[in-house]
């Protein structure tokens, strides 16, 4: 088994489904102990925790609401203080929430703003008053903020795309600590928000380059490739793993 992150400690938002659960697991087999937040379905979170066990890992599944700062701010703390130390954070938790210009409420808004963009900055915030040299900080996007090939995807465009602004900022400002800072853009994945065999699959998949749609473990390779030591690196990116929809 490959221990590049042996003796580091993950917390991954939104880790109990998804590209969130193949990050967990990918990192807790590459060696790092991993936290992970959920918000309703616990027996999956429990799921997960007994999978990352099972791999030889410490793990724990706290419920928590990205949309509350307090609870952002909370998971990061209690991980820090119970496990010693935090070294990767994985900001995955998203809003997704879709629908015309003209229908889309203002509490559709706000809510897309506190899960997509304010959670990762809270938790960065308070992460690197933990996190030592060589610390990770990988916030998952979109490669909708690049190219949104169908309508209806305004407000969610808008939130990943202030990731990368944000990714680029903290990369320089944490740039002197040693703690790099980066940003994942899955395309289509085969998630049950996004099935690969799903109504608007084919169309999809006619906008990739390779034809078909992502396995979650492919995201979760690339995100295990930047928590690692050889990606020490790289700072302030955006890595597309979509397939080329966007090229």
């Amino acid at each position: 088994m490959n221990n590049a992150l042996d003796g580091k400690v993950a917390l991954v938002t939104g880790g109990g489904r998804g590209i969130g659960a193949a990050v967990a697991l990918r990192l807790a087999e590459e060696g790092a102990d991993v936290a992970l937040t959920f918000q309703r379905n616990q027996q999956r979170a429990d799921e997960m925790v007994d999978q990352i066990k099972t791999a030889g890992r410490r793990a724990v599944a706290v419920r928590a609401d990205s949309a509350e700062p307090a609870a952002v701010v909370g998971v990061v703390d209690r991980v820090a203080d119970e496990w010693g130390r935090l070294d990767i954070l994985v900001n995955n938790a998203g809003a997704f929430l879709l629908g015309p210009l003209e229908q889309l409420s203002l509490d559709e808004f706000d809510e897309t703003v506190a899960v997509n963009v304010r959670a990762p900055f809270v938790a960065s915030q308070a992460a690197v008053r933990h996190m030592p040299a060589g610390g990770r900080i990988i916030n998952i996007g979109s490669n909708i903020a690049e190219r949104a090939v169908f309508p209806g995807f305004s407000l969610y465009a808008m939130s990943k795309t202030a990731l990368i602004g944000l990714t680029k900022a903290l990369g320089r400002e944490l740039g002197g600590r040693a703690i790099t800072v980066n940003l994942v853009n899955p395309g289509p994945t085969d998630t049950a928000l996004n099935p690969v065999d799903g109504p608007n699959a084919g169309t999809i998949t006619g906008f990739t380059a390779l034809g078909h749609y992502a396995d979650p473990a492919d995201v979760a390779a690339t995100v295990a490739f930047l928590a690692s030591p050889d990606g020490r690196y790289i700072t302030g990116a955006t890595i597309n793993v979509d397939g080329g929809f966007t090229i």
